[in-house]
């Protein structure tokens, strides 16, 4: 019996289809494939990202707080006068990159005395300190201050890492990167880092 012009034309449209169909389903394995792997990836970082994100922040911190003295009209805005200026542009700045961001806990007491931190990623187990420079500020008086706030955090049983953020816009420090990698280091359990601002 003689075929029609279209069933004919059905036998190629059905390979066709059946051509498209499986290189659809190739696309969709190699997406998939490719979504692991940048979950693996994403996973694996976890412990990374939020000091990278925490470096732009501090790298940044410094154009920011000049271009806020920058405004229309001489509108009134925030000037860095003091470490509760430099906390207060900072925790606007976290907010960037992150939701739970915790201030004003006290730690445990040592030597005779608590002391506020001033911002806690809980998330991540991360303590963050800030310092402002005045002229009357040495490196020695930092290293004092860290090696008391260590002995505090080491009581606290969620931090991981602490942070110390120093504000210097005067530029009172005149060796920071020697600072940085001083007050850089691995202290009993605590990851301990030192980031100077602007240098």
């Amino acid at each position: 019996m003689p075929t029609t012009a279209e069933e004919d034309n059905q036998g190629p449209y059905l390979k066709g289809l059946k051509s498209a169909e499986a290189l659809i389903e190739g696309m969709i394995h190699k997406v998939e494939e490719f979504w692991k792997e940048v979950d693996d990836a994403v996973n694996s970082s976890t412990d990374v990202e939020p000091i990278s994100q925490l470096i732009r922040i501090f790298d940044r911190f410094h154009l920011v707080s000049r271009q806020l003295c920058i405004r229309h009209s001489d509108r009134s805005t925030l000037v860095i006068n003091d470490e509760y200026d430099v906390q207060d542009l900072l925790h606007a700045l976290l907010k960037l990159y992150f939701e739970d961001i915790r201030q004003e806990e006290w730690t445990p007491s040592y030597a005779a005395g608590a002391s506020r931190m001033d911002f806690i990623l809980s998330e991540f187990g991360i303590v963050i300190e800030v310092k402002k420079i005045s002229e009357k500020t040495n490196a020695k008086h930092l290293v004092d201050e860290l090696i008391i706030d260590i002995e505090r955090y080491k009581a606290h049983p969620n931090t991981k890492t602490l942070i110390r953020f120093v504000y210097d816009p005067d530029g009172y420090l005149s060796n920071p990167k020697g600072i940085e990698r001083d007050l850089t280091k691995q202290s009993e359990g605590i990851d301990v880092k030192c980031y100077i601002r602007p240098k």
